[in-house]
């Protein structure tokens, strides 16, 4: 009988967390049993997890020993990660932390399993994996077999980012504004999550900007891809929040070493792990982020060659980033580090 883990979803009531808690539930984890987590606020609040109900306990620094849990998930915020994923490693749990705080400490793998596994296998380094940024994930995943392919020089990105990006409060606010737009009162809406009205706007801001002119999101992108595939691509990024509420896309411009076809290319997409084409213009066949959600897959379109130039190409990336950029890439560490940990 194969060995069965003590899982926590830290954060279980969030956005994020509730999507881990769904994944776990339609694929085949080897589950022993789940602790929910989150702070007192919620503590004692039921959720349900295979047709059973099972009550959020309060997240501390002796649950996790309490619990002897095996393999932490968290989904709760930076701060909370600092606080408390020490104690989950201390407990002899691996941390795997949607968070960006651990994510440029140089010793932490920083891992998209379809794009850098053997990272993970660095894991007891400091007992904790980052989980990436949402728009870095679905992007890199598209990246790498075509860098395998033509040698990738340089990214130019602009996304088109949700607004779940900015967690339940954000969603919220966009369906609210939406809600005082059609009885025509959305002079009167506040905008809390966000620096102006998001609804039947687009904002190109996404986190505080820079002394260099860019957001720190567009500077996550950067920095993210190339520890995540080890390799120094010069790469400018554009972040744009749009009033959808699932479902991140992004327009790629990709440089390459050597010149590029984009029916090959295609082909080479295709064949990579956890990747859709949806390419056909002339029947209007394309990813979007409403075709998206709750889809554990990332989609790839409008895959063209430039017009001028032999080694670039553009195309159009979608996925859901509460799935593809979170949880779901979360669970498929989880997933390879047992399949890692049971080879031993």
């Amino acid at each position: 009988m194969s060995r069965k883990y003590n899982v926590a979803v830290v954060g279980a009531n969030g956005a994020v967390g509730e999507e881990i808690l769904t994944i776990l539930q339609e694929i085949d984890f080897p589950l022993n049993k789940v602790v929910p987590l989150a702070s007192s606020r919620s503590a004692g609040q039921n959720i349900e997890f295979n047709a059973k109900q099972l009550a959020i306990k309060e997240l501390t620094h002796s649950v996790f020993e309490e619990e002897d849990v095996e393999i932490a998930l968290f989904s709760a915020g930076g701060s909370v990660s600092a606080e408390f994923a020490p104690s989950a490693v201390k407990a002899g749990a691996v941390v795997i932390d949607n968070t960006s705080h651990f994510r440029m400490d140089e010793k932490t793998p920083l891992v998209v399993p379809e794009v850098n596994p053997e990272d993970i296998a660095t894991w007891k380094d400091t007992g904790i994996i980052a989980n990436p940024n949402c728009s870095t994930i679905q992007m890199v995943q598209a990246l790498k077999p075509l860098d395998e392919a033509y040698d990738l020089q340089r990214v130019d990105v602009s996304t088109y980012q949700a607004t779940s990006g900015a967690g339940k409060s954000a969603m919220e606010e966009l369906v609210g504004q939406m809600q005082d737009f059609f009885a025509f009162k959305l002079d009167q809406s506040e905008h809390k999550s966000f620096a102006h009205q998001i609804a039947l706007n687009v904002i190109p801001q996404i986190d505080v900007f820079m002394d260099n002119g860019y957001t720190k999101e567009e500077m996550k992108m950067v920095n993210e891809t190339t520890k995540i595939m080890h390799k120094d691509i010069e790469l400018s990024a554009t972040c744009v929040r749009v009033p959808t509420l699932r479902g991140h896309a992004e327009a790629l411009t990709l440089t390459f070493a050597s010149d590029v076809d984009a029916n090959e290319a295609r082909e080479v997409l295709a064949k990579a792990p956890n990747i859709i084409i949806l390419d056909d213009p002339q029947e209007s066949l394309y990813p979007m982020p409403a075709t998206c959600v709750d889809m554990n897959e990332t989609f790839v379109g409008r895959i063209r060659n430039d017009n001028y130039r032999k080694n670039i190409l553009h195309m159009f990336v979608v996925a859901d980033n509460l799935r593809v950029g979170a949880a779901t890439n979360a669970v498929r560490i989880a997933q390879k580090w047992v399949e890692i940990e049971g080879e031993k």
